[in-house]
């Protein structure tokens, strides 16, 4: 497979993750960071460093309205619940580390 076209597949990829955690707004990044070590604020700060890696100037809230489908603060006011405690002392437990 030639590298163009493996960049089409990667960014086909992402687009669908990013598709389906627009979707599974039931999913809090706590329990992504718990579980898998990343969430969509890790992926907002990849994608914003990979566009300063292409000399694209990128800040956060643009690179996370990116990733979550509209404004951060909106997506925090609709969908996010506040963490339990189990929650927080798993996140304390695992501080996972990217």
């Amino acid at each position: 497979m030639d590298d163009a076209t493996t960049t089409e597949l990667e960014a086909a990829a992402f687009r669908r993750l990013l598709k389906h955690l627009r979707e599974r707004t039931d999913v809090q990044n706590i329990d992504m960071m718990n579980l898998a070590g990343f969430c969509r604020n890790c992926l907002s700060n990849w994608y914003q460093e990979a566009a300063e890696g292409q000399g694209i100037s990128m800040d956060k809230a643009e690179a996370r309205e990116i990733v979550y489908g509209m404004p951060y603060a909106e997506w925090k006011e609709k969908y996010q619940t506040e963490a339990t405690e189990s929650q927080k002392q798993a996140f304390e437990a695992n501080k996972p580390q990217h």
